[in-house]
């Protein structure tokens, strides 16, 4: 099976249940320039950052953002493809501690106030929610996208056990990437998996493609919240240490 979005999905993000209905989310990065592929996943406590490789400059359009956060104490997470990432955080937890339904109101007015990316593509901001509501913390999956002059939408997901959906900056071929249109049909995956590693191994392996002879696959994150309310992950990173 190959990515639903095209050999070029740019960054991309699924949420969903594993097939044990636990909440869970997968974000996969790609590259198609040298620069643009020397980067990395890496932990820093509840956290997950896209770095660069080495010393460089902060560019946080390409790295230096953290793409995902997790609280442990309300089993609520974010991935996201940039800087907006902690305003959705704290905006979402702030929800659940009031007992305020979180729904994507809130998500498509922080994604208006970022726009897309200020680059040459005028790349989408994309982002996922993974929260509850009630005494039986029933799941609540949010997906949103913001794209240059149009504005934000979010979309409140439904799910089967088994079940991921996605969206990501990009549908498209390699030469000439598009933004993904919030109209489009939201890809679904059913990866079969339970764990963080399963997640993220599925995706990581399902975007094979190369530009120019170079496979543009940087890295993958998955995160599955634990029957004990705790989120774990995995990280695979193309050019340097995966876990």
């Amino acid at each position: 099976m190959s990515n639903p979005n095209g050999p070029y999905p740019g960054r991309q993000l699924f949420i969903g249940l594993t097939v044990d209905a636990r909440p869970a989310l997968v974000y996969l990065v790609t590259g198609r320039s040298p620069q643009s592929r020397e980067r990395l996943a890496v932990a820093a406590g509840d956290s997950i950052r896209i770095d660069p490789i080495g010393q460089q400059e902060h560019v946080p359009l390409r790295f230096h953002y953290p793409s995902v956060k997790f609280d442990n104490d309300t089993g609520m997470a974010v991935v996201s493809n940039g800087i907006q990432t902690e305003a959705i955080f704290e905006t979402y937890r702030l929800l659940l501690i009031a007992g305020t339904s979180p729904t994507g109101d809130y998500l498509e007015k922080i994604l208006d106030g970022a726009g897309a990316e200020p680059d040459s593509l005028k790349t989408p901001r994309i982002a996922g929610v993974v929260t509850s509501i009630g005494d039986n913390k029933k799941p609540v999956f949010i997906i949103g996208i913001v794209t240059e002059g149009a504005p934000a939408s979010a979309f409140e997901i439904e799910l089967e056990p088994g079940t991921l959906v996605g969206i990501s900056t990009y549908k498209g071929d390699l030469a000439n990437p598009e933004a993904f249109h919030p109209a489009s049909e939201l890809p679904r995956l059913q990866p079969g998996g339970r764990t963080a590693k399963d997640l993220a191994e599925y995706l990581y392996d399902m975007s094979e493609a190369t530009n120019q002879g170079e496979d543009i696959r940087v890295c993958t994150i998955g995160g599955v919240l634990s029957t004990d309310g705790h989120w774990t992950h995995h990280l695979i990173n193309k050019h340097g240490p995966s876990s």
